[in-house]
């Protein structure tokens, strides 16, 4: 299986039936190219190459790329880290995506997964509180910045858990399977998708105050702008950021750059 190393936040996974649970979810055919990211030892990427026509892998991990290689020659394996190559490039159009991806890189990874153009479907083992907040709905303990930026562009369920006693070394924290599905219809414009995620990010930074004192404090307006924008996109200025759904904060979004805001800027 190979020795996981802490530094590159290597959990292994074994179990052949959670194995193959999780490359299910995946819905790759003969005719689809799934991109895995993290391979590791090569469980998850067996079960892919039983179902789909081609297997591109991202693996950090030498030693382990190199068994890999002499275990599973139908792979295309890449050396390198999954946050610095070209997805697109490697995938090609209408890839797939799976992994069991390190937990203290998974925001990034998920980010990186949902850029356009996005892919038909993404499958990840997560922590369990990830895929938690990310399927999370307005109003919830568990919803937030990570929870808005995932459902504006992509439907997120969380399949199943697994426990932490299946994996080696064990973690502290369960994990569960997370399928991400992109809109057919984004709420976000791809072009607007940096200045949305800054304004998200920025009000659940104010989650304890009223929307009206927390797009004060984002953008520095005076009270009346705020009032005017937040009437402009339909919010309620009493409300605070976690009852607001994503579409709210489009329609807040949009409303801040049609008043010439732009991240780092002020009203």
């Amino acid at each position: 299986m190979g020795v996981p190393r802490k530094r590159f936040g290597q959990h292994f996974l074994s179990d052949p039936r959670l194995l193959a649970r999780i490359a299910d979810a995946v819905g790759a055919t003969r005719d689809d190219t799934v991109l895995e990211i993290g391979p590791g030892p090569g469980g998850l990427t067996a079960a892919l190459l039983e179902r789909a026509g081609r297997v591109v892998a991202i693996e950090k991990d030498r030693d382990l790329a190199t068994r890999l290689r002499q275990q599973l020659p139908a792979l295309e394996l890449v050396v390198g880290d999954a946050l610095h190559e070209d997805w697109h490039a490697l995938g090609g159009p209408g890839a797939l995506i799976a992994g069991n991806i390190p937990y203290n890189i998974t925001s990034p990874l998920l980010d990186k997964a949902l850029l356009p153009p996005r892919p038909r479907r993404v499958v990840f083992l997560v922590q369990k509180e990830v895929a938690d907040r990310v399927s999370a709905s307005p109003g919830s303990d568990a919803y937030g910045a990570l929870s808005v930026g995932v459902q504006a562009v992509a439907t997120g369920e969380r399949l199943f858990i697994v426990p932490a006693g299946a994996f080696m070394p064990r973690p502290k924290v369960d994990s569960a399977v997370l399928r991400l599905t992109p809109l057919a219809n984004p709420l976000v414009a791809d072009g607007l998708i940096g200045t949305f995620r800054r304004v998200v990010v920025g009000l659940f930074s104010f989650r304890r105050k009223q929307l009206a004192r927390g797009l004060r404090e984002l953008t520095g307006c005076s009270p009346e702008r705020a009032l005017a924008l937040l009437d402009q996109a339909g919010v309620d200025p009493t409300a605070r950021p976690e009852v607001l759904d994503p579409a709210a904060f489009q329609r807040l979004t949009q409303a801040l750059v049609d008043a010439g805001w732009s991240p780092g800027s002020n009203l």
